[in-house]
């Protein structure tokens, strides 16, 4: 749907072009074939500045495809996934994590990825975002972050080496 039929309810009215000497009246054969010589010149504009755009946009694009099996590593952005990240400073939170094994492809830039199930987040992910697993000694952070129900994360000491008692306001 047209961004015209959805304001107005019905389709736009279709320009034809002007067959010359079709209006017996001279001016208004000369207004009919001054608007179409600017139709055409619009729509050259339009089409110049689409591929003007389409050129600048392509200069940053790069050609990532994974295969299924294909082990890669998820960036997560802990700006934007605050279900994955509660921390203070966001800076020092690891930008990669796994590797991680690709499922599927869903689309031609969309993946999905064997995900642990504690990790709370859908696990189809645009191919900007995956980064492809090189060599074999090439180690990230192998497990997303355990977070509790509330969101928090679940952290589990290894080991006590010393313990003490303090005082805060007069209490122990």
């Amino acid at each position: 749907m047209t961004p015209f039929q959805a304001v107005y309810g019905y389709l736009p009215p279709t320009v034809s072009f002007y067959l010359l000497g079709s209006s017996p009246v001279h001016m208004v054969d000369v207004t009919l074939r001054d608007c179409d010589s600017l139709l055409m010149q619009l729509q050259k504009n339009m089409q110049l500045a689409q591929h003007r755009m389409r050129q600048q946009a392509d200069k940053h694009r790069s050609k990532r495809t994974f295969r299924v099996g294909d082990l890669i590593f998820l960036k997560l952005r802990p700006y934007r996934q605050t279900s994955v990240f509660k921390t203070h400073c966001p800076k020092l939170v690891p930008r990669y994590y796994g590797p991680f094994q690709v499922i599927a492809r869903v689309d031609q830039v969309a993946y999905t990825m064997d995900l642990p199930t504690q990790s709370c987040i859908h696990p189809t992910f645009h191919v900007s975002l995956l980064k492809p697993k090189l060599g074999t000694n090439v180690v990230a952070s192998a497990t997303l972050p355990s977070i509790s129900s509330d969101g928090l994360f679940l952290w589990f000491p290894e080991r006590i080496l010393q313990h003490g008692m303090f005082k805060c306001d007069n209490k122990k």
